[in-house]
């Protein structure tokens, strides 16, 4: 009995340890598309490809699968930018000075990614020299990367262990850059299974103690 009791009581403690470090929320850093979806469950993905290449004015709800979501230009102008070339359309700002800025997601999103780079007035794909990506979490913990040297296959993605807030991309005025976006993945995450094999084993220990204590009444 006295061995149960003394296992019950380590369960309990690590249940307790993990639901604390969960309540702590937590922003994590991906620059690889695979380990991010790996880390996530149940993304949905926002093409742009129905945004004409032109004014689009903001801010924007829009939804990635089954998310939504709102995107709107923060700075001097509230317009956004329809950029892109072919059937392949992307989303910027009107003003190269502004950053995009996603927000007002759905409750269970917790990642937010995409490919992050630079188009010129045009709305055509442009080099530079950085894009600068801030995420925030429902707590108002930052996380900031800076990412050098963007093409338009450069994955960013962002997890936080709370809910999502929000995400801005700028080019910190740079000459001749606007913040371009394509592809914005919106994901939730899966509960770890460790939650569940705890409290199973919490139910399993107690079921046999209280057998044990029928059986000696």
């Amino acid at each position: 009995m006295q061995t149960s009791f003394s296992r019950l009581k380590i369960i309990s403690a690590a249940a307790l340890l993990l639901a604390a470090s969960a309540a702590q929320a937590d922003i994590s850093l991906f620059t690889s598309q695979s380990a991010y979806l790996a880390a996530v469950s149940n993304t949905g993905v926002d093409t742009f490809d129905d945004l004409p290449i032109d004014a689009l004015g903001g801010p924007l709800n829009r939804n990635a699968g089954s998310y939504t979501y709102t995107v709107s230009s923060e700075g001097a102008s509230p317009i956004l930018y329809g950029a892109g070339t072919g059937s392949d359309n992307w989303l910027s700002t009107n003003n190269r000075n502004d950053s995009v800025v996603f927000s007002n997601f759905s409750s269970a999103v917790r990642g937010v990614g995409g490919f992050f780079f630079g188009s010129n007035i045009s709305g055509e794909y442009a080099s530079g020299q950085s894009i600068t990506l801030t995420a925030r979490n429902a707590l108002g913990e930052l996380l900031t990367y800076e990412l050098a040297l963007p093409t338009q296959a450069s994955f960013v993605g962002f997890l936080s262990t709370g809910a999502f807030s929000d995400l801005a991309v700028s080019t910190a005025g740079q000459i001749g850059i606007w913040p371009t976006i394509n592809n914005l993945s919106v994901s939730a995450v899966p509960e770890p299974a460790t939650y569940g094999m705890l409290l199973g084993g919490l139910g399993l220990l107690g079921f046999m103690t209280r057998r044990r204590k029928a059986r000696q009444h």
